[in-house]
């Protein structure tokens, strides 16, 4: 895909392999090209919702859509939708709306993690403050589901149960696993409620506003949520990279804003002298961050963490979600659609880190 001084998005995109890896082959070519005039129309599409009237509140509604991102979930809708009759004007509704739906979740996110970069620009709550970016995200959820009022019952109930799930994950994050809770299990949850509830809603949108065979929701909503957790578990391993062209963001952000992620977590499960001291040193990091220290004090744990064989191990479990996924679309009628999901679920699993 060349990328058009129009899309925003394209720019990130490229880099998870959509043309590279997702449409490889003489027969995707073909898919290829359909999926990049839907994923146009989506881009103007949300170019013009984001235009809101008051010039107070249209610089930051615009801010996290200007500074790019990957459109995964449009993408994953007008891939599904070729099951059925194409990328439509709802199809491409329902991308939009799910795409505004992640963007507002990100306001919240920064927010909440106290992250200073996102999409390698500065959050928007170091911009405008955490008011205005909370109120952001607000907007932005109240713009898709808007969109998904006009087409019908079907799609506002999509949005509500996707929406409820995504609020469940963070509160669950937020609050902590409770006795006897297996710390691991329950962050596996966090990812499939936060990360692959809104993939799943994605393919499973193709399906609905496509008119594709109702058969087809099931498997392409399981293939969602696991890749959805694959590609989350890949991104705590590329937040340990000290390529802030790759990550967007400060390395170990997460971590930082004493966030467990799942290397940190493999790491506590290991009872070795290092693994106990390095988790020593991290635990010790984040308190004294917590207490005004400077985040540079964890540099040197977590480039130790980046090394340590919890991170491949948290590597191999991306890619069990991975399988996984791509075993829940077995039954799927074989050509393009399927050979593209396929791809995929293996590129989330397997990014440069």
């Amino acid at each position: 895909m060349t990328p058009s001084r129009s899309v925003p998005g394209s720019r990130s995109a490229s880099r998870l392999g959509l043309t590279e890896r997702v449409f490889a082959g003489a027969k995707s070519r073909k898919l290829l090209r359909t999926i990049e005039g839907g994923l146009e129309r989506v881009e103007h599409s949300l170019a013009a919702e984001l235009r809101i009237a008051d010039p107070l509140v249209d610089a930051p509604t615009r801010y996290l859509y200007e500074a790019g991102g990957k459109r995964v979930r449009p993408m994953l809708v007008l891939l599904t939708c070729q099951l059925g009759d194409g990328a439509t004007d709802p199809v491409v509704d329902a991308a939009m709306a799910l795409e505004l739906t992640h963007l507002g979740s990100l306001y919240h996110d920064d927010v909440m993690d106290s992250a200073d970069v996102r999409r390698g620009v500065p959050a928007a709550h170091s911009v405008w403050g955490n008011n205005i970016a909370i109120l952001t995200g607000d907007l932005l959820f109240s713009r898709a589901s808007q969109i998904m009022a006009r087409l019908g019952e079907r799609a506002i109930r999509l949005q509500a149960d996707t929406f409820e799930r995504l609020v469940l994950g963070q509160m669950h994050e937020t609050i902590g696993p409770q006795p006897g809770d297996d710390p691991v299990a329950f962050y596996l949850q966090v990812l499939a409620d936060k990360t692959g509830s809104l993939i799943a809603a994605s393919a499973q949108a193709g399906i609905i506003f496509g008119n594709a065979d109702p058969a087809f929701e099931q498997p392409l909503m399981a293939f969602g949520e696991k890749a959805g957790v694959a590609f989350q578990l890949l991104d705590d391993v590329i937040d340990l990279s000290d390529d802030p062209d790759q990550t967007g963001k400060v390395p170990g952000t997460d971590l930082r804003a004493g966030v467990p992620t799942m290397p940190y977590l493999l790491l506590t499960q290991r009872q070795d002298a290092a693994s106990v001291a390095l988790r020593e040193q991290i635990d010790a990091g984040v308190a004294e961050i917590a207490a005004g220290a400077d985040q540079s004090i964890l540099d040197t744990a977590l480039t130790a963490l980046r090394d340590h064989d919890a991170t491949d191990e948290t590597r191999r479990l991306a890619r069990t979600w991975s399988q996984q996924g791509i075993d829940a679309i077995g039954h799927l009628p074989d050509g393009p659609v399927r050979e593209a999901l396929t791809r995929f679920a293996v590129a989330v699993a397997d990014r440069s880190s």
